[in-house]
C-alpha cells in the first residue's frame, strides 16, 4: 500500500478504505495477515481514528475481520464459503450482463476483445488476473443498478485472494477453456445473442467454482504475511 497525502478530514475514513481495498485486492495482504492501526496511520499520515472507521468499512464488506484484543485480520474463506460465493455469482452476474450488454458500444466491445486477446497472449499469473477482472467488470459497465454492480464487485473482492493462487494452478487446457470462452461472451454479446451471453457467463463461473473444489489446499490455513511485507510499497 503506498503512503498519500492525508486529505480532508472528513475524506479520510473513505481515503483509507479506498486504500487498504486496493491492497488487499492487489495482494499485498495475504487471507489472514494482520493489519496494524499504527502502520497505516503512519503510512498515510492519518490519526489511528480514521482508520479504525476504514477498517470498520472493510468488515462490513467481508474483507477484514475484526476480532476483540486482536485487531484486524485480512479475512480468510473456507472451502463451502467461497463455493456459497461463486454459487451466488452464477445467479447474479449473468443477470447483470444482460441488463448491460445493450448499453455496450462499439468501441467497449473492441476494448473486450482487445482484453480478451491480451489475457490469451500473457503468461504472467498476476497480468493475466488484472486483465480478467478488467474484463468482466468492463462488461457490466453500462448496467444501471441500485445495489446489484456494488454487490457483484464485493464478491469479487471476497475472492479475489484465491482467484490468485488458483491461476498459478491452472494448467494449459483450462488456460486455453478460459481465453475461448472470454471470445465467445463477447462474440455473443456483439450478437445480441443475450441468452448465450448469461449461459456462457454462467457456465465460466461454474466451471471456476469446481474447479477450486478441487483443490482444496487453496483453502489451507495460509502464512500471514509480516507487516513490513504487507505495507510495502510497490516497486
Amino acid at each position: 500500500m503506498t503512503a498519500a497525502r492525508q486529505p480532508e478530514h472528513g475524506e479520510a475514513t473513505a481515503h483509507i478504505a479506498g486504500l487498504l481495498r486496493e491492497a488487499i485486492v492487489r495482494g499485498d495482504f495475504t487471507p489472514g495477515a494482520r493489519v496494524r492501526q499504527e502502520q497505516i496511520a503512519e503510512l498515510t499520515g492519518a490519526s489511528r481514528a480514521p482508520v479504525r472507521e476504514a477498517l470498520r468499512m472493510l468488515a462490513a464488506e467481508g474483507l477484514v475481520t475484526l476480532v476483540a484484543n486482536s485487531g484486524a485480520r485480512v479475512s480468510s474463506l473456507s472451502l463451502p464459503e467461497c463455493q456459497e460465493i461463486y454459487r451466488v455469482r452464477e445467479r447474479v452476474e449473468p443477470l447483470l450482463l444482460r441488463m448491460s450488454a445493450p448499453g455496450l458500444d462499439e468501441s467497449e466491445l473492441d476494448h473486450l476483445g482487445a482484453l480478451a486477446e491480451e489475457m490469451a497472449e500473457t503468461a504472467d499469473p498476476e497480468e493475466f488476473l488484472a486483465l480478467d477482472r478488467a474484463f468482466h467488470l468492463a462488461t457490466y459497465a453500462a448496467a444501471e443498478t441500485v445495489v446489484l454492480s456494488d454487490l457483484v464487485h464485493r464478491l469479487w473482492n471476497r475472492t479475489q485472494a484465491y482467484r490468485r493462487i488458483y491461476t498459478a494452478l491452472m494448467d494449459e487446457r483450462a488456460r486455453q477453456t478460459v481465453h475461448d470462452e472470454h471470445r465467445l461472451i463477447v462474440a455473443a454479446i456483439r450478437d445480441g445473442d443475450l441468452d448465450s451471453a448469461e449461459s456462457l457467463l454462467a457456465g465460466h463461473i461454474r466451471r471456476t467454482r469446481r474447479q477450486l473444489a478441487s483443490h482444496p489446499e487453496v483453502f489451507a490455513t495460509h502464512p500471514t504475511t509480516s507487516n513490513a511485507s504487507a505495507a510495502r510499497r510497490p516497486a
